[in-house]
């Protein structure tokens, strides 16, 4: 399987348990790594054939606008969900950091991995 990268995406979302946070957009950093066969994109240059990672941040930073949440796991989950039903992709690895959550660490996050990696 080969792998379309997207390296720590800013994005910024409503997303927290506390009151102030309710309040205010939060910069998120979001890397991702999905799996696809990119052989006949390569051999035809054809975007089309491909994953289109200008079009998934778009769509993500649409989606961070969209919607808020208190957890970054459950914003994780919904990020995933969406990348798989709207783009396609049958397996992701998601990291999701939140920086300066926490005072003396550099962020927070969460790493998961959805759907079903075939090499």
């Amino acid at each position: 399987m080969d792998m379309v990268l997207i390296e720590e995406l800013a994005l910024e979302a409503v997303i927290g348990v506390y009151e102030w946070e309710k309040r205010i957009h939060q910069r998120l950093l979001l890397t991702l790594e999905l799996g696809c066969d990119i052989a006949r994109a390569a051999q035809d240059d054809d975007l089309g054939a491909t994953l289109d990672y200008a079009a998934i941040s778009q769509r993500l930073q649409a989606y961070c606008l969209e919607h808020q949440f208190e957890l970054v796991e459950t914003f994780a989950e919904r990020i995933a969900a969406l990348l798989r039903e709207e783009f396609g992709i049958a397996w992701l690895r998601l990291t999701l950091k939140k920086p300066g959550a926490v005072a003396d660490a550099a962020f927070v996050g969460v790493r998961i991995e959805r759907g079903e990696y075939r090499s």
